[in-house]
């Protein structure tokens, strides 16, 4: 190959790269963001992707039973319920390990159980129908204030208020609701992580 088919040979591979990682994106888009999965966790009802690198005999979709635990190829019962994908993964290494020589083992939360569990997102306060929605990849406050039906006549929407758990900790973020739903301002659509709790505060007068 000569110094011209060189040339565009890695141009175009330059080319493809952002491509290729866009799909894999795409293709990666119903499950949760990284931020999300290490604090995330799992619960019956839950669907879990179990992948077990280089033995695809071994790499399932499982439902998380009622009692908590799931079955694996080679592994007949193990607790998954409290557990994170991380945790989960590592239980699952040490468990294929008796069987097969250092399995590399991703866990992969693919959909979410319905209202009830760590993941759903609360909404309280003044909105037309407090409930709990279920998580799903790339939900957002609007999608929500939708499922609940909107906020009351008396809702201080612009004073409402995202209540997230990180390490351990709560921190609040402000939302502002009013703009975002009568003055359609996107800019306050602001996207949801599994477990956060909406609240919207009443106006008294």
């Amino acid at each position: 190959m000569n110094r011209v088919q060189l040339s565009k040979v890695a141009g175009l591979f330059l080319l493809l790269m952002p491509m290729a990682a866009h799909a894999q994106n795409n293709a990666a888009g119903g499950a949760m963001d990284a931020g999300a999965a290490a604090n995330y966790l799992i619960g019956p009802g839950d669907e879990l992707e179990i992948f077990v690198w280089k033995n695809p005999d071994l790499s399932v979709t499982v439902p998380v039973r009622p009692d908590g635990k799931i079955s694996t190829p080679l592994v007949a019962d193990i607790q998954a319920q409290g557990k994170t994908p991380s945790d989960l993964a590592a239980g699952l290494r040490t468990n294929l390990s008796k069987y097969i020589q250092d399995p590399v083992v991703t866990v992969l939360v693919k959909s979410f159980a319905a209202p009830g569990s760590a993941a759903s997102i609360r909404v309280i306060g003044a909105a037309a129908t407090p409930k709990s929605v279920p998580y799903r990849a790339g939900l957002t406050v609007l999608d929500v204030i939708i499922e609940v039906g909107g906020l009351t006549t008396y809702a201080d929407g612009n004073d409402a208020q995202i209540i997230r758990t990180q390490g351990g900790a709560n921190r609040t973020i402000p939302l502002h609701l009013t703009d975002l739903v009568k003055s359609g301002d996107m800019k306050a659509n602001v996207q949801l992580m599994p477990g956060d709790i909406i609240r919207i505060p009443q106006r008294w007068f």
